[in-house]
């Protein structure tokens, strides 16, 4: 590989690209667009759109295209050449500043949630500054990226990134306001950052091709234990392989070049399982690196015969992958609201931070567990690997014991607490790492941040993150609300303590410190009122509530109408995932898995034949043939059940119904099924096997 530093951000349309090909003016409006969250000043559209095209042309691009993220997942893009009529009618390269602004592809086959009819096709796309423009390669072929927001022609969202910008939009001016009250004076904009690390598996592309339910549905609808799993724990963060080491290598060269920082590659604890993890960025545009992380990633497995999968359950009875989302708040002067220090200022924001965390979640936090709500992760969740569906937040047994002490102590003074300032500086210095790690717990404080372990692998981080922001804003706000209403005349410093010290008995059930996995927590949890949805449907209803719609209708992050919207287009995903698998599994059944059992049946027919001229009585031939017999029976009697199982679901009247039912019934008649053919792929004689095996799948290369 190059020297990373010559070939960092070589696609990115950068800040050190701007600074040559923009005037001094432009680039410090711009600048402050990207920066510091000001308006864009239209009237430098022109100018940013010419040295776009310019650099991009000089780059070997022939085409752009606004790159937005429509609610049905992953990304979306439509190409055009960088060519118009000129005044002699002939060709010439031509990017004005409305085709930057502003474009208008057919939205008709996006999914809506009802906010539109299909004949309403109308759709537009408008640029997002805050996350720089990209050159797209595929071979020779270069295309100028430009990544944008997706709105109806009524303004209505249509995608997932604009409820994002909102939330940042709602949690600048809650936590701005905080500030006010504190008399801090030089903070001028909040900043939110995430970095998400991306679990994802490899495999082999010759035993993959053998798989329908991988190429299909993204995991395996059946598959026997194998002998060796991931029980003698030796593959994280093990050596690793030199042909999976080559796909890193080549897959962070890519990454590089398009600005993306890639910091950390390992094993992880499955077999064949493997997580990269970035720097630290402003959060949208981690985001927006971590969707093309995902692109590249299958891109460059491709390249190297291997298969990048990012299912959240590849395969049953191994770890699933997640995407840990490690997501703080700071402000324009460097602080980190989640980064305790010696600092009397720092630490009133560190301790309201963590209250109004706390208010969000104690309020809110199904939606968090709503937002990560899909066909994939509900098989994750709750697994050995992945958090309970039960949202709590852990903070450590320094900072569990500091709050118990804040929320009991009417007057702090240095010898109830240590290392309290007094009078006004009574805050606690708090240092780093001061406990262990959870790694049971949905949202834990991690020293500098929290990381919130629920979102799927293959999920767009925005929705997390959109719910972050907004129960964190809910937090500063109810919190600046209640000091205002102090009418004491202590300092705002003494009216924010006095505050918290209501707010952490307040929460107190939303805190955890032990195993998240353990059947006492669940019981623990229904006693605290904490809500349980362990599937989508469920899951999906939070957003219903009438205090979420209120939530959402406050901040101006979705309106009421957006907000079902949403929830029918997850809804359709949802029946539409469950109606491909369980027909996958039939199709598998009847095909492949049923002929096999007959050949085996057959080939030990004549054994069984002339063990019986033989006079041999007891033969195990018989037996043999009797237990692939009534496996025979059951997969086919399994198959017409699972048909029957989707015909029900498929009867139900609304939607809501339709996904209750395929959790339900439809998983258990899938579930059935498949117990018989696993039991089946452990008898059946290995030729004749037409699945490849999890042993190969996890092992194999």
């Amino acid at each position: 590989m190059p020297k990373i530093s010559d070939i960092f951000g070589e696609l990115t349309f950068s800040k050190k690209v701007m600074l040559e090909k923009l005037n001094k003016d432009v680039y410090r409006k711009l600048l402050a667009t990207i920066e510091s969250g000001k308006p864009l000043d239209q009237s430098i559209a022109g100018d940013v759109a010419h040295a776009m095209k310019e650099w991009a042309i000089e780059n070997g691009a022939t085409h752009f295209t606004h790159w937005f993220q429509p609610q049905r997942g992953g990304t979306a893009e439509k190409h055009d050449a960088f060519i118009s009529y000129g005044e002699g009618g002939d060709i010439v390269e031509r990017f004005s500043a409305q085709q930057l602004i502003q474009s208008e592809p057919d939205a008709s086959s996006f999914p809506s949630g009802g906010i539109r009819s299909t004949f309403e096709a109308r759709g537009y796309t408008a640029w997002d500054p805050t996350s720089p423009a990209f050159l797209l390669e595929a071979g020779e072929t270069k295309t100028l990226v430009i990544p944008s927001i997706f709105l109806s022609w009524t303004g209505e969202v249509l995608d997932i990134k604009t409820p994002l910008l909102r939330s940042l939009n709602a949690v600048n001016e809650a936590a701005l306001r905080i500030n006010r009250l504190l008399g801090h004076k030089h903070t001028e904009q909040i900043k939110v950052y995430g970095g998400p690390e991306q679990e994802y598996f490899l495999f082999s592309q010759a035993l993959y091709g053998t798989r329908p339910d991988l190429q299909i549905c993204g995991r395996t609808l059946f598959g026997a234990t194998p002998a060796k799993g991931q029980q003698m724990e030796d593959h994280y963060f093990g050596a690793i392989k030199e042909k999976v080491i080559m796909f890193m290598e080549d897959m962070d060269r890519e990454l590089y070049r398009r600005g993306i920082p890639s910091k950390t590659r390992h094993n992880e604890v499955s077999p064949n399982q493997f997580e990269i993890a970035p720097l630290y960025e402003e959060v949208n545009l981690s985001i927006d690196h971590n969707l093309q992380l995902m692109d590249i990633m299958r891109k460059v497995a491709e390249a190297h015969e291997i298969v990048a999968l990012l299912h959240e359950k590849p395969l049953a009875g191994v770890n699933g992958s997640g995407k840990h989302f490690n997501w703080s708040i700071g402000d324009n002067t460097g602080a980190n609201y989640f980064d305790p220090s010696g600092s009397p200022k720092d630490n009133i924001i560190f301790l309201i931070s963590l209250g109004a965390i706390l208010l969000g979640v104690h309020k809110y936090g199904g939606l968090l567990r709503s937002a990560v709500a899909d066909a994939g992760n509900d098989h994750r969740l709750g697994a050995n690997e992945a958090p309970p569906a039960i949202i709590s937040v852990y903070l450590g047994e320094y900072l569990d014991a500091l709050l118990d002490q804040i929320e009991g102590l009417g007057t702090i003074t240095d010898k109830k607490l240590s290392e309290i300032y007094v009078g006004v500086q009574n805050l606690p210095k708090v240092a780093k790492d001061t406990s262990d790690r959870n790694r049971t717990s949905p949202l834990a404080f991690t020293g500098n941040k929290f990381e919130f372990r629920a979102v799927g692998s293959s999920q767009n981080c925005s929705e997390a993150a959109t719910m972050l922001n907004l129960i964190m804003a809910y937090g500063y706000e109810e919190i600046a609300d209640r000091i205002e209403k102090k009418k004491t005349k202590t300092s705002p410093a003494e009216k924010a303590i006095a505050v918290l010290e209501e707010v952490f008995k307040e929460t107190k059930r939303v805190r955890f410190e032990g195993n998240n996995y353990d059947e006492k927590w669940h019981k623990e949890a229904a006693k605290r009122g904490l809500p349980n949805t362990k599937n989508t449907p469920e899951a999906l209803k939070l957003f219903l509530n009438k205090d979420a719609l209120e939530l959402f209708k406050r901040f101006d992050i979705l309106t009421e109408k957006e907000l079902h919207s949403k929830i029918e287009i997850k809804l359709e995903a949802y029946n539409k995932t469950k109606d491909i698998e369980f027909k996958t599994a039939v199709n598998i059944a009847r095909t492949m898995i049923l002929p096999a059992i007959a050949q085996q049946i057959a080939l030990i027919a004549p054994s069984q034949a002339a063990a019986k001229t033989a006079g041999i009585k007891s033969s195990p031939f018989n037996t043999e043939i009797k237990l692939l017999n009534d496996l025979y029976a059951k997969i086919l009697t399994g198959t017409h059940n699972l048909e029957k199982a989707m015909a029900a679901c498929e009867k139900e009247s609304t939607l809501i119904k339709i996904s209750e039912a395929y959790a339900t019934k439809g998983a258990r008649a899938l579930d059935t099924l498949r117990e018989a053919i696993d039991t089946a792929e452990t008898v059946v004689a290995d030729e004749l096997w037409p699945l490849a095996k999890y042993q190969e799948l996890l092992l194999v290369l």
